[in-house]
């Protein structure tokens, strides 16, 4: 069974941080992305903790999407903070969520999430361009547990 530390391979993990970096350079949102082993609870209360722990409520338009993923369960899930989520359809996350789980059949995670990345980020430029004076609220990194 995989384990999170280690998940991704050195390669994968420049995929994920520059689809972070180039979705970021285009808007003032704040994407993130998590790995554990194990998710025990609802995939989406895990993350709604993670997204908590990760502080990315605190961004100053509530803006902030967090790709989860516990690789040895086998659970994912994608979730917008309430300013981006006040601006997507409905089924936003759902989308992504489809186009994730496609990529993840064939084995190919980090670029599942950097597709997902990629779209999430399209739409966080619709909503929430790129200012001159912004500031990258959170780290763009993979945080691991």
């Amino acid at each position: 069974m995989p384990k999170a530390k280690g998940f991704f391979s050195t390669a994968d993990e420049m995929m994920i941080l520059n689809a972070i970096r180039h979705a970021e350079s285009n808007t003032s949102g704040e994407i993130r992305v998590h790995v554990e082993d194990r998710c025990k609870t609802d995939v989406l209360d895990r993350a709604s903790q993670v997204f908590d722990l990760l502080k990315m409520q605190k961004t100053k338009l509530r803006n902030g999407v967090l790709f989860y993923l516990a690789v040895k369960d086998k659970k994912f899930a994608i979730i917008g903070d309430a300013g981006i989520n006040a601006k997507v359809a409905d089924d936003f996350w759902d989308e992504i969520k489809v186009m994730l789980l496609q990529n993840f059949k064939k084995g190919e995670f980090a670029k599942g999430i950097s597709d997902g990345i990629v779209k999430a980020g399209d739409q966080l430029k619709v909503h929430f361009e790129y200012m001159d004076d912004d500031v990258n609220e959170l780290p763009d990194d993979i945080s691991y547990a």
